[in-house]
């Protein structure tokens, strides 16, 4: 009789221990999956303003050159599209945000698209512009993203060294390549990077939590 009861114990031991096991594989599958569609999401992103961009920057190039009896030709994309932190009428999304452009750095294998707002809801998808003049504009223009320590978005900023280039690409089709000079950490409460004197060049930084996220990770980078 007591062996019986001792049999039954293990035999509900055995089996919470093998719906623990298999919930615990469930939950980890399901984070791989989740992250890898967000990459992939985020890559396709990048791919479609690209494409759309160039194609308008084109079509624009096209209609430059053809004048007709000594009629201007049409308003060209610079003087409807404004890029940056300023409202524009280009209609480009990405998961219902407006983006301004797009980041790529191959050191990281990272392709994703920039967001004009850096609300809490906007960078849980993507990065965004935190502060500055705006994408490839004169001045210091600050990028900020989540470091989830999963490889999407800048988590794995801090694998950057200096020499490494970023790639910006702006919403009239304009790639800019930067190249990094400086990378550090500092605590939450310094903004000092955000105002820094680049002497009429444009420069970028790149904002993100260390690991243990008590600390800020900042990245410079000048155009070249």
């Amino acid at each position: 009789m007591f062996e019986g009861k001792y049999s039954k114990l293990l035999t509900g031991l055995l089996i919470v221990g093998i719906i623990i096991i298999v919930g615990v594989i469930g939950f980890i599958g399901f984070s791989i999956i989740r992250d890898s569609m967000l990459k992939t999401d985020a890559e396709d992103a990048v791919e479609q303003f690209q494409g759309k961009v160039n194609g308008i920057k084109n079509e624009e190039q096209t209609e430059n050159n053809v004048f007709v009896n000594g009629v201007t030709p049409i308003i060209g994309l610079e003087n409807i599209i404004v890029g940056g932190n300023s409202s524009n009428t280009n209609t480009q999304t990405y998961k219902g945000f407006p983006m301004v452009g797009t980041i790529e750095i191959p050191a990281i294998n990272l392709k994703c698209p920039i967001l004009e707002t850096a609300s809490k809801s906007a960078i849980e998808v993507a990065v965004a512009v935190y502060d500055g003049p705006g994408l490839n504009k004169v001045g210091n223009t600050t990028i900020v993203g989540h470091n989830y320590r999963n490889g999407t978005f800048f988590s794995n900023n801090k694998k950057l060294t200096n020499g490494d280039k970023v790639y910006i690409t702006d919403l009239s089709g304009k790639k800019i390549t930067y190249i990094i000079y400086n990378t550090y950490t500092t605590s939450p409460e310094d903004s000092s990077y955000l105002e820094r004197d680049t002497q009429g060049k444009r420069e970028i930084s790149l904002l993100t939590c260390t690991d243990d996220a008590k600390s800020r990770l900042i990245i410079f980078a000048k155009e070249i």
